[in-house]
């Protein structure tokens, strides 16, 4: 047997969560084999509670592949997580995002497309593969992370920090989460002018215990007011996604959106679109699709403007009750799972 042998039958195990094999994923380093062992190290980029189990199937996969040798298995264990590079210039007030990597707004220029499903299943996606995540649920007027998330009526705490008073997070499916719904009663509107809902905002993103992110979702209102001026004006924003359905009149909006974040006085990079609600397919005619909205209009939108679609997600009924039941579809591993997987892959390499 050889180091490129051991390789090859490494590519077996696959990472249960990140659905690929540990080879690919860069966890397999330093194969070596001598005096009766199979020495290498298995490289984790952040503590990973299916270490044990990937380490057992790796041990597994040695042994049945050469039954007839005496050998043993020797696997070192390594978690090496990413270092994430401290931000420079920030202003006075923005001290809580100096260990946040990407920080990243998810807009769309009207509401009813989906836009906080998609913010949600996207944290959730990213942290599946790895990353550090956390959101800012900025929809003042109508919070929705407390109940997609399954986290109403939890209250978030607060610690005080070099004489400042910030707020802990809510944590759950491995992201951390804010939400004005965290302070309000069930049912209770918001009734506040522009001022005092931008300054509660200003609370959820920079009055928080965020610790070290690799990405900080911020789900914004629709529309292109107060809120959103104050968002890219007080916060480093890396870019931004839109998100919208194909429908014309969505896509009207969807204009005002990126012309707005394309503004010389704001000049916020938009990372891509993310087409929702692109078409309906049957369960009994999983080879039907049926484009209730229209097609291919963030197509149009990418060809204008010269930024990339990310996703196309179509209209799933399991979707909408994952998020009705506090459960993202993006826990999962099944076939609606996977618009918003690769969404975060491509998200990811934009970023790079």
């Amino acid at each position: 047997m050889d180091s490129k042998q051991i390789e090859e039958i490494l590519r077996s195990v696959i990472h249960p969560a990140k659905e690929k094999d540990i080879v690919s994923l860069g966890m397999v380093e330093e194969i070596k084999i001598e005096e009766g062992k199979i020495r290498f190290r298995l490289v984790f980029p952040s503590p990973d509670a299916l270490a044990s189990s990937i380490k057992k199937s790796c041990e597994k996969a040695l042994i049945e592949a050469f039954p007839d040798e005496n050998f043993k298995v020797s696997i070192m264990e390594l978690v090496r997580e990413r270092k994430i590079a401290k931000r420079k210039n920030l202003e006075l007030g923005q001290e809580v995002l100096v260990n946040v990597g990407h920080i990243i707004a998810v807009a769309s220029g009207k509401g009813g497309v989906g836009k906080s499903t998609v913010a949600v299943n996207l944290a959730i996606a990213l942290a599946r593969e790895g990353y550090k995540v956390g959101l800012a649920d900025a929809d003042v007027y109508g919070p929705s992370v407390p109940k997609m998330t399954g986290t109403e009526g939890q209250t978030p705490l607060v610690e005080e920090i070099d004489g400042k008073e910030l707020i802990v997070p809510i944590e759950k499916y491995g992201v951390k989460w804010m939400s004005i719904g965290y302070f309000a009663a069930a049912g209770q509107p918001l009734i506040w002018r522009g001022p005092m809902a931008s300054n509660a905002l200003k609370q959820m993103v920079l009055q928080v215990k965020w610790g070290e992110l690799d990405f900080l979702l911020i789900d914004l209102p629709p529309g292109t007011g107060d809120i959103h001026i104050s968002i890219v004006h007080d916060v480093p924003l890396s870019g931004a996604i839109v998100v919208s359905t194909p429908q014309a009149v969505a896509l009207a909006d969807v204009e005002k959106s990126v012309n707005m974040f394309l503004n010389k006085d704001i000049n916020k990079p938009i990372l891509g679109f993310v087409e929702n609600m692109s078409w309906f397919t049957p369960e009994e005619l999983p080879d039907n699709k049926y484009y209730i909205f229209g097609k291919d209009g963030c197509k149009a939108m990418s060809e204008k403007f010269g930024v990339p679609v990310l996703a196309q997600i179509p209209i799933i009924q399991s979707i909408r009750e994952s998020g009705d039941n506090g459960e993202p579809v993006a826990l999962k591993d099944r076939a609606d799972s996977l618009a918003f997987r690769e969404l975060a892959k491509k998200l990811v390499k934009s970023e790079e």
